[in-house]
């Protein structure tokens, strides 16, 4: 396993909101390059096709890349929200697939790392847009940096996104040991993405789950579940949707894939 997450991985904040409102989740992945924002907008379409009232926040700040695979060009973002330059209402769009989004500014170096002010504005945010909507995605960043655990630590769930590829999973395995230990998660959601064959979903979480149970349990009352949410083969269609910048629901809702992240959003509602 990549050492280096392990000991360099830097404290987050435990406690998470519990206030009402929309459900909170975190999609998020240990490496990057595994379609974690990919998933994330065909996963706020499928509830939005649900009936579901749904805002995706792009939390990967810094690096955001949520307006290029929805193909949006945005005038306003997270960043003049929060230089005061414009307001929530304004910087919250509509976005294909019938869901809203609010976008982050790409490129900004000052948001490399979590200060004080940074936190204070993202909690204030969440405060503001929980009450309305059924479900706030947050697409955070790759990885177990500072800003990647706060921005996870204010979702309710997590769901891991990861590749059968080894790289992948040794870093999908890392973030998990530190939601589970940090965070004191006792439950996270894992999503594997093109997979090679049926099963290899289960197979893999299996794995990742024996692994993780050495350093989260078997403690009495700390007990760790890693839930399989879902596998997504590979599947062409993805490919092109990714190159031409659309939502695979709304493109090619009769793929596999598609039918994979409909299958997920149904599990979420119950």
């Amino acid at each position: 396993m990549n050492t280096t997450h392990d000991s360099a991985a830097p404290a987050a904040p435990t406690s998470r909101p519990v206030r009402g409102g929309a459900r909170t989740l975190a999609v998020t992945s240990g490496k990057g390059g595994v379609g974690k924002t990919f998933v994330t907008a065909n996963l706020a379409a499928a509830l939005a096709a649900r009936g579901q009232k749904v805002l995706v926040l792009d939390a990967d700040l810094g690096l955001a890349n949520l307006d290029v695979v929805l193909n949006l060009q945005p005038k306003l973002t997270l960043h003049d929200v929060f230089t005061d330059k414009a307001t929530l209402d304004q910087a919250i769009l509509p976005a294909p697939g019938g869901f809203s989004v609010l976008l982050a500014g790409s490129g900004m170096v000052e948001y490399s790392r979590l200060t004080p002010d940074i936190r204070d504005k993202l909690l204030h945010i969440i405060d503001l847009v929980k009450p309305r909507f059924d479900w706030v995605l947050l697409d955070t960043g790759a990885g177990i940096s500072d800003v990647v655990l706060f921005a996870i630590s204010m979702a309710s769930d997590v769901l891991v996104v990861a590749t059968p590829e080894p790289t992948s999973l040794t870093d999908a395995y890392a973030t998990i040991k530190v939601l589970a230990t940090q965070q004191e998660r006792r439950q996270v959601g894992l999503l594997v993405n093109q997979a090679n064959r049926v099963g290899e979903g289960r197979l893999i979480c299996g794995q990742l789950q024996q692994v993780l149970q050495r350093f989260v349990g078997p403690t009495p009352g700390q007990t760790f579940k890693l839930e399989l949410m879902g596998e997504v083969r590979a599947d062409q269609a993805v490919r092109q949707a990714v190159l031409k910048r659309q939502l695979m629901l709304e493109h090619f809702p009769g793929c596999d894939a598609a039918q994979a992240i409909k299958a997920l959003a149904s599990k979420l509602l119950g």
